[in-house]
Order: C-alpha cells, then sequence, then structure tokens
C-alpha cells in the first residue's frame, strides 16, 4: 500500500520523555506496564538504560484480551530470562494486589538500608510508565482505589507529570506515555496502530485495518475474519481484503469498512486475539 511508514513524536512526548528522565533518578522503582498483545512491541526499547539498577515490575496488562494458556506461556518465557511479569486487567481491576505487594517489598528493602545508615523510613517512590493507551492510568486509579488520573481507550490522554500518593508506604508518579522518537521494525510501529497504543495522527486506517487481516491470517486466526465478516482472507491480500469488504457492506466505503475491523479487533469482539506470540529459543 502506498503510504507513508507510520511516523510520530508530537511535542508533548519529547518533553514527557525529558521530564520524565529527570524524575527518574528521584524514583525507587518502575513499573513498566506492556499491553498482552503485543508485549514485546509495547516495550521501550530504552526502558532498560533510562532505569539502570533500579528494580522493576513488569506489568503484563489487557490479560483478558488474550487466551489464557497464553499468559503461562509468556510467564515461562519472560521467566527464562531472569523477569517476572504480573498479570493484569487494570481495567477490572485483577491482578492488583500483588502489583502493592511487590512495591511494598521493595520500600521495605529501601527503608531497611536508611534506617541502617540512621535515616527516617519514607514512602516508596515508584513510576508507572510505558506506552500510551497500554493502561497506565486504568492501572493508577486501580492501584489508588479511586479515579485519581484521567483515563479513556485512547493515546495521548495524560500530558503531564503528576505525585499520586496509594498509601502511605507508596507513592506513584503518572507519566505521559512515552515512545522512540522512531521505529525502525515496521512491523512493530502496525501492531501499536492496530492495538490503539499511539495516537491516530500516526498512521493511516485503511493501511493499519489491512496489516491487521495480514497479521491474522499469519497467525492462523482466518476462520475469525471469515465467521465475522463472510469474506475469505485466505485467497487475497488484506489490502484486497478491506476493499471488498467495503464493496460488500459499506457501499463501497472502504474508509468506513477500515474504522470497522479496527474497533471490532480493539474492543474484543472478534474474541481474544494475541499479536503475538513467545519467541522459539
Amino acid at each position: 500500500m502506498s503510504t507513508p511508514p507510520i511516523q510520530w513524536y508530537p511535542g508533548h512526548i519529547a518533553r514527557a520523555e525529558r521530564q520524565l528522565k529527570e524524575q527518574l533518578k528521584r524514583v525507587d522503582l518502575v513499573l513498566e506496564v506492556l499491553d498482552a498483545r503485543i508485549p514485546l512491541a509495547s516495550h521501550h526499547p530504552e526502558v532498560p538504560n533510562w532505569i539502570g539498577q533500579k528494580p522493576k515490575v513488569i506489568v503484563f496488562n489487557r490479560i483478558d484480551m488474550i487466551p489464557p494458556s497464553l499468559c503461562q506461556k509468556w510467564s515461562d518465557w519472560f521467566e527464562a530470562r531472569g523477569e517476572q511479569i504480573y498479570l493484569t486487567n487494570a481495567k477490572a481491576g485483577k491482578g492488583i494486589r500483588q502489583i502493592i505487594k511487590a512495591a511494598r517489598k521493595v520500600g521495605e528493602t529501601i527503608n531497611q538500608k536508611r534506617r541502617d545508615r540512621g535515616m527516617l523510613a519514607r514512602p516508596v517512590r515508584a513510576v508507572v510508565i510505558g506506552f500510551p493507551n497500554v493502561g497506565k492510568s486504568a492501572l493508577i486509579n486501580r492501584l489508588v482505589g479511586r479515579k485519581a488520573v484521567a483515563s479513556a481507550r485512547r493515546a495521548g490522554v495524560t500530558r503531564k507529570l503528576q505525585w499520586v500518593r496509594i498509601s502511605p508506604e507508596i507513592e506513584l508518579l503518572d507519566a505521559p506515555g512515552v515512545i522512540p522518537n522512531r521505529l525502525e521494525n515496521q512491523a512493530d510501529a502496525l501492531k501499536l496502530a492496530i492495538c490503539e497504543d499511539i495516537g491516530e495522527a500516526a498512521y493511516d486506517n485503511q493501511r493499519v485495518a489491512a496489516a491487521t487481516v495480514d497479521f491474522l491470517v499469519d497467525l492462523n486466526f482466518d476462520r475469525i475474519l471469515q465467521d465475522r465478516y463472510n469474506l475469505d482472507p485466505l485467497t487475497v491480500t488484506g489490502e484486497e481484503y478491506l476493499h471488498n469488504l467495503g464493496n460488500q457492506q459499506y457501499k463501497g466505503d472502504i474508509e468506513r469498512a477500515a474504522n470497522q475491523l479496527l474497533n471490532d479487533f480493539r474492543k474484543g469482539l472478534m474474541g481474544s486475539i494475541p499479536l503475538e506470540l513467545p519467541p522459539i529459543g
């Protein structure tokens, strides 16, 4: 499809990255939120460099949008690499207690070191980071137990850094979504666009909808497309499929077909569908 590659980096994201790096100096613990449908594509490649040796909790969010059996496979994959993931559905409040428990544990270690040096204990300072719209604000509201920060099913709702008190032991920094200044891997960029984890201004709907069809076919979810839209995706490209869908259901309105297909995927109306599986080896 002759559309430009997916591009982004609006000014507020650049500012947020600078502010976040500054605030990270004052933070004890990093909560990195990943989208369970695309945990590798939704991992910011610079996070390890930014946080250094600080403790990190990997929040594997939106587990309701992938099959339960896949959660275990991802857990095993991360564990084989020396990392633990915390499975959450922030919107429904699942897995929140384990996150608080992990944060408290870090706080206890920090405060023991402070006491050993004759200093007073203080709340552990945690920061929630991740791509836009991976569920950071929903997670924070669940951790706090009230609507403390704005949350919506679109990228770019959080525009500035703010501290929120979870409990006497934990303070949390809500940061805007941070994304790399550019992604060399356009397949990852497409996955982020399909899952709505980057702003709409960064991509062309029709290109992304066509890519959704191609991904689903590659991952053997072609039957879902066949059953939902009564069109066989195996004999055509994703672009051709989208045009056929527009002609069949929307009087040739391809943009409307693209929006419908993306919305069906994003709202889970097609079922629990991952766009990434744990790499082998």
